[in-house]
């Protein structure tokens, strides 16, 4: 379908609310008009099924951008550079679905994750996910905690905006970031940041202030995200504003991935609908509290889920990751201090807020508080979405809530956290879910996804899919990673067992975990050490 023709108001994107002051108004043009360079790239793709010279000049004189900053976003993202009809996905769920075969080659494009993990493999056809079985049914998800939290909504236990209201009726949103401190809430994005620390230090610098809702989730074998935003995404943008209230931000942006179409659809409906009940925009509720929400599609990068890349994905720049500090809170979206937060940790704060914040902090652990939804592939006999607490055993993820494997299949092991997660074998699920359970064995919790692995998958394969992944997907910006993922690809691709041992890759290892600009190095570093230990072959040695 021929998309709207390129304006710098931004067709596409619903916006609610003015802001009052000339330099929000500029940061707030400035977001459109960048925002809007992605756009045109599609357009132009929609035209002629391809981007060329003229394209990218056009889009940047339009959006007020630099000609190479535009091409350098044509260039980066997946739906720019190699724009297909058809996209199987290749992700560590679909992968382990086929048995552990890659997919088929033939005209289409690569995908990481469609959110289909419980029913897969799938594919995107003409932006329409599929899978063997035909349309994805809807996504399972179940409750195994005391309380739910965040499926309160989903659950049944609270109305949307409900705590919104009360809050701005009571004029108590100044107390919002206390009871956040108190809950010991982390970010559930895999950073685990404390939330109420990244708002405070926003609340430092001067605004205007934005709060960004991270939806670009990434991590292959992760859904969590999907089912908040597709079926819930009301919770979500009252956790936004209720952030918004704390930190004094009077914008919202909201980035989904490009790969969620209806997740897309129910954001932006939501956006509409909340603005016409009057719970966003100019004097919410007549609290003289403005807040107003803009949605933006992804364009196809994973690095882009990190926080530093997320920003620049929002202003239509490529999605490399920058150097820290300064940090978001001090200069993010537009220059401007933002606080940036995963999905899942927005759907906890309304319950948080309403609950208290000590009420929350007597779930899960003393130092790893609340709940945590975890993942399971299609793998399990019963997959889904399950809300449990920080600190549940791991073999009771696997073995209760999730049935166990399907059609009589023997477990051979578990990776956890997406494919910069780490593997964990069938004898060493007596642990609880837990940074620190799982750290011991080389292991991040990530998303929170757990993909059952059978005994049919052969490890060569897992490990040739891992470094394929890795090299697809860094974004270039460091050379121990973009050069070590092409290197460990090649590495993988030898059949003979002792390339996976010999001291050039753990030398390679090294380099990648301590040279890396970002947490997306290292990772690939710890899930390939993780990957080895799991299936027998002793990691390489360290080499001072």
């Amino acid at each position: 379908m021929r998309r709207p023709p390129l304006s710098r108001g931004g067709s596409e994107r619903t916006m609610i609310g003015q802001p009052r002051d000339w330099m929000a108004l500029r940061a707030n043009r400035f977001a459109a008009s960048a925002a809007n360079a992605t756009e045109g790239l599609r357009e132009a793709i929609d035209d002629h099924h391809e981007i060329r010279r003229s394209d990218i000049a056009e889009v940047a004189k339009s959006a007020s951008l630099p000609t190479a900053a535009v091409a350098g976003s044509a260039s980066f993202y997946a739906d720019l550079a190699d724009p297909q009809r058809i996209r199987v996905c290749e992700g560590t769920g679909c992968f382990v679905a086929r048995g552990g075969a890659a997919a088929t080659t033939g005209d289409h494009g690569h995908v990481y994750c469609l959110g289909l993990c419980y029913t897969g493999p799938a594919a995107m056809i003409d932006g329409v996910p599929v899978t063997e079985q035909g349309p994805p049914g809807p996504i399972p998800f179940a409750c195994a905690a005391p309380e739910p939290v965040v499926l309160a909504g989903l659950s049944g236990v609270d109305e949307p905006w409900d705590t919104w209201s009360a809050v701005l009726a009571a004029g108590a949103w100044s107390g919002v970031i206390g009871e956040v401190v108190r809950s010991g809430l982390r970010g559930r994005g895999g950073a685990e940041f404390p939330a109420g620390a990244k708002w405070r230090a926003a609340l430092l610098n001067p605004g205007p202030r934005w709060v960004v809702a991270n939806g670009d989730e990434g991590d292959p074998g992760s859904y969590c995200d999907r089912l908040l935003m597709e079926y819930d995404p009301h919770r979500v943008l009252e956790g936004m504003a209720l952030c918004g209230a704390a930190v004094g931000a009077r914008h919202g942006r909201v980035l989904v991935r490009s790969e969620y179409p209806a997740a897309l659809a129910a954001m932006r409906a939501a956006v509409e609908e909340a603005g016409a009940a009057g719970h966003l925009g100019t004097n919410v509720h007549g609290s003289g509290l403005d807040f107003e929400v803009v949605v933006q599609e992804g364009a196809g990068s994973y690095v882009a889920g990190e926080e530093t890349a997320l920003l620049r994905s929002l202003q239509g720049l490529r999605g490399a990751v920058q150097a820290r500090p300064p940090y978001p809170t001090d200069c993010g979206f537009a220059g401007r201090p933002t606080v940036v937060q995963n999905v899942e940790t927005l759907a906890a704060i309304p319950w948080i807020v309403r609950h208290s914040g000590e009420s929350y902090a007597r779930l899960g652990l003393p130092l790893e508080t609340g709940t945590k939804l975890v993942c399971l592939n299609a793998e399990f006999a019963r997959p889904g979405v399950y809300e449990v607490e920080f600190g549940t055993s791991l073999r009771h993820i696997v073995e209760e809530l999730g049935g166990g494997l399907r059609d009589g299949h023997a477990l051979r092991a578990v990776q956890i956290g997406g494919p910069l997660g780490g593997y964990l074998g069938a004898d060493e699920l007596d642990i609880g879910l837990a940074t620190k359970d799982l750290a011991a064995y080389g292991v991040a919790l990530g998303h929170g996804s757990l993909i059952a692995i059978p005994e049919h998958v052969p490890a060569a394969a897992l490990l040739r899919n891992l470094w394929t992944f890795a090299r697809r997907e860094s974004c270039g910006a460091c050379a121990p990673c973009r050069v070590g993922t092409q290197r460990g690809f090649e590495l993988a691709q030898r059949s003979a067992p002792d390339a996976l041992t010999q001291p050039a890759y753990g030398r390679l290892l090294d380099i990648m975990a301590t040279g890396s600009l970002c947490a997306y190095g290292s990772g690939v570093a710890a899930a390939v050490r993780s990957l080895l230990r799991v299936y027998g072959a002793s990691a390489p040695e360290r080499k001072s």
